[in-house]
């Protein structure tokens, strides 16, 4: 298996990654010199941004394109923090579709992006590829992360994927993981470790851990290189919508929608949605940026409660969550303030959708798409609709909506979703079968 794809000519710096900044605070720190947060900071409080030599990125695209769309994610290399000659994992992460849709409810320009169409089945490979090739690059050895699933899966794939290098995965999941998921981690050779507790209780345990042995982590947040990865679905995005708007050329390779609906749990996707548009608008590849919406389900709305009573993301308390969409669960999210002004600096805003909605809407973006949503995944095209009855946007807009992972890891909730309505029988011949035809067209 070849792990290193095919890129043109190198600029003679290694990556324009030229810092990092705090999260919190904007001071800016050399990169690379911290592993995962600010020590001065704290561990909680001290999360990191990559920032880029923009100009030189605009400059080099402008001179050489893009990669090669086999690439996947990596097509996008001159925005991300690793070596132009650095080894990546061999699957195709990224790349993923961008749906058009009949026009719906009076909106003539609504766009699905499949994120299921990944590897392991769901957006979070992108963080999981860029993971694991820095962990190649700096020669580590374990690589561990918490997870309510997908993130486990992720990285139990890619780091399959890279086996000769003999990487060992040791994963933090809640007992409750639903089957499929857990079967994933498995199948590819992951250790794991069922946390009696949730989501967070697995996340405490793996950051003990990762801090007593050494591994790497790449847990939410806490290594920015997620951030990184998942930004790449925007770029992506752009580039697809350029083509559709029939305004793709070498000199204008991305165009933005006016609005993107994103389900949230933990943060990190819709900060990495974010980073990646505002990366693009630094560097001058789209003139605007989008209003981002981010939909959770009642049942764990801490991203909203903070953004609809005006909370301090750095002092957010735990909540209690219970809700069906297992990968947006989040009692305390982990990356707080990026996910907040991902809202706030769009002009865009926090929703909530009960569960009822999440699980109606599994059959329902899968109708009228073809795209088959987990309930993660469905929450972000509840949100849309509720944003049409709402008025939150208007039949005009260029409206993208995230679907971040495949609904074959939850069946359990796809087959509540369709117990009502549903057209399904039991025959045993012909004439049976003609007799309800007969009842039923």
């Amino acid at each position: 298996m070849q792990l290193l794809r095919n890129f043109h000519t190198l600029p003679k710096l290694n990556h324009f990654a030229n810092g990092l900044k705090s999260v919190l605070t904007g001071k800016k720190y050399s990169f690379g010199q911290f592993e995962y947060t600010c020590q001065e900071e704290g561990n909680k409080e001290g999360l990191l941004d990559v920032s880029y030599d923009y100009d030189g990125i605009s400059k080099y695209i402008k001179s050489n394109g893009l990669f090669d769309k086999d690439s996947g994610m990596y097509r996008y290399r001159a925005f991300l923090p690793l070596p132009f000659n650095a080894e990546v994992p061999p699957l195709l992460v990224g790349n993923t579709p961008l749906y058009k849709l009949p026009t719906y409810e009076g909106f003539s320009s609504v766009y699905v992006k499949d994120e299921g169409r990944n590897p392991t089945a769901s957006l979070k490979d992108r963080a999981s590829s860029l993971v694991v090739a820095k962990a190649i690059e700096l020669g580590k050895t374990v690589v561990t992360t918490a997870s309510t699933g997908n993130a486990a899966a992720a990285l139990s794939g890619l780091m399959a994927s890279v086996s000769t290098h003999g990487l060992l995965s040791n994963i933090f999941v809640p007992e409750n993981i639903p089957v499929a998921k857990l079967a994933q981690l498995l199948v590819y050779g992951s250790q794991v470790f069922l946390v009696r507790g949730t989501y967070d209780d697995a996340y405490d345990l793996c950051m003990e851990a990762t801090h007593k042995y050494k591994w790497y982590s790449r847990s939410t947040g806490y290594n920015y290189f997620t951030v990184e990865g998942k930004k790449t679905v925007s770029f992506e995005m752009c580039e697809q919508l350029a083509k559709f708007k029939k305004v793709h050329s070498k000199k204008k390779l991305f165009k933005s929608p006016d609005s993107i609906f994103v389900s949230v749990g933990d943060g990190n996707i819709i900060s990495g949605v974010h980073k990646g548009l505002k990366d693009l608008y630094k560097t001058g590849m789209i003139e605007k940026m989008p209003r981002i919406f981010g939909v959770q389900s009642e049942n764990s709305r801490a991203m909203y409660n903070c953004w609809k009573y005006k909370l301090d993301p750095f002092n957010l308390k735990p909540i209690e969550c219970n809700t069906i969409a297992d990968s947006i669960s989040a009692n305390l999210p982990r990356d707080p303030i990026r996910a907040l002004r991902s809202v706030t600096e769009t002009n865009g805003q926090y929703m909530t959708v009960t569960d009822n909605e999440i699980l109606k809407a599994i059959p329902d973006l899968a109708r009228v798409s073809g795209v088959f949503p987990e309930p993660a995944a469905s929450c972000s095209w509840a949100g849309f609709k509720k944003a049409i009855k709402s008025k939150l946007i208007s039949p005009d807009e260029t409206v993208v909506v995230i679907s971040t992972g495949n609904g074959l890891k939850d069946i359990k909730a796809a087959q509540e979703s369709v117990k009502v309505g549903s057209k399904l029988w039991k025959v045993s011949g012909f004439k049976e079968l003609d007799e309800i035809l007969k009842k039923n067209l």
